[in-house]
């Protein structure tokens, strides 16, 4: 993964979240299923979160990119 999916998973972190709790609002008023059925369904989206951002981890700021050399190009 690259660092435009991590940018994209940190930015719909939130919004997904609140989507996600408006629609278990609107379950609890618009339905017979009640906010204390239905929110385990929060923990579910929160984990899934957590596991895509285990796996869009970046590499340390100290690690080169695969492929060049931390002395090439400046050297003459």
């Amino acid at each position: 993964m690259n660092a435009n999916d991590v940018n994209l998973l940190r930015a719909i972190r939130w919004p997904v979240t609140l989507i996600t709790l408006g629609t278990l609002f609107a379950l609890n008023n618009f339905t017979n299923y009640g906010f204390h059925q239905t929110w385990p369904v929060l923990l579910i989206v929160f984990g899934l979160l957590s596991l895509l951002g285990r796996t869009t981890s970046i590499p340390p700021a100290g690690v080169p990119p695969s492929g060049s050399s931390p002395g090439a190009g400046g050297a003459r």
